[in-house]
């Protein structure tokens, strides 16, 4: 290994453990801080609302009940008032979907059909938490149910908000076989999953380097292809390059971001939000 080669390997993995991944929470937290703060709100005027309730007249308190009991014996009621419809989530503001799909240093990571109605370009790092939540939860979900159907194109970018992520995502990129290669999407999506479904294992692990070398192999990697792909200077560059431009000219600034038919949208999302919102837009 060269001295530049051994720079790099240094750079990505030295000491980046529990401090890169205390900035990754911070950071990736970003588009909680909102939701975070009004929780406490809504439980309090919860609070209020039942502390204030034998305030209100018998009558107000018996009807109540009389409800419940009726509801009990009707299931399909019952069904509608635990489970009501997922309200569409607020966009944080708009953006030119034209240049969002221009090429930019990568090759963009695509599922489903280009004419799609819909558009979703997700910015995410792979040590986040909500990103994990997401791609574990809600992402095959939506594949199959609008991706596969042909009604959405996928399309996830990277933002690594720390050296490691950025390694994983080198990885993602990299053809296992031919390192100096990329992968195609076939073999792009499968291995954030991956990375997405273990990310306890690796993401804080002490030696960072010997966890993600493992969860490598199972994607079919060589300890010699493992080096080559995270000394590959100009793929470090161009990983960095997909994260500033989102930040520069999309207004990404906390992950998971999703750019959704020209409209900004910060947080991880639920099968039921994400759904009602592409379906507000078919």
């Amino acid at each position: 290994m060269s001295l530049s080669e051994m720079s790099l390997m240094k750079r990505l993995f030295s000491g980046v453990a529990v401090a890169a991944l205390a900035v990754t929470l911070a950071a990736c937290s970003d588009d909680k801080k909102e939701e975070t703060a009004k929780a406490p709100e809504t439980t309090q005027t919860t609070g209020e609302s039942a502390s204030s309730t034998p305030a209100t007249s018998t009558g107000t308190t018996t009807e109540t009940s009389t409800t419940t009991t009726t509801t009990t014996t009707t299931p399909a009621a019952e069904t509608a008032q635990q489970k009501p419809a997922a309200e569409i989530p607020s966009a944080e503001g708009d953006v030119d979907m034209a240049e969002v799909l221009k090429p930019g240093a990568l090759p963009d990571m695509a599922l489903g059909e280009a004419n799609a109605p819909v558009t979703i370009v997700e910015y995410m790092s792979t040590t986040c938490p909500h990103c994990a939540t997401f791609h574990n939860n809600t992402f095959d979900a939506i594949k199959t149910k609008y991706v596969d159907s042909g009604k959405v194109r996928f399309i996830v970018r990277e933002f690594p908000f720390d050296p490691r992520a950025a390694a994983a995502f080198m990885l993602a990129r990299c053809n296992p076989q031919d390192p100096t290669k990329l992968t195609e999407a076939g073999q792009y999506f499968p291995m954030i999953s991956m990375l997405m479904k273990q990310q306890e294992t690796w993401a804080a692990a002490q030696d960072g380097r010997e966890a993600l070398m493992q969860m490598s192999k199972l994607a079919g990697f060589t300890q010699e292809s493992f080096q080559a792909c995270l000394t590959n200077q100009k793929l470090l560059d161009d990983v960095n390059a997909v994260r500033e431009r989102g930040a520069k000219d999309f207004g990404i600034a906390a992950t998971p971001t999703f750019l959704i038919n020209g409209k900004r949208y910060s947080g991880d999302m639920s099968v039921d939000s994400m759904s009602a919102l592409i379906d507000s837009l078919l």
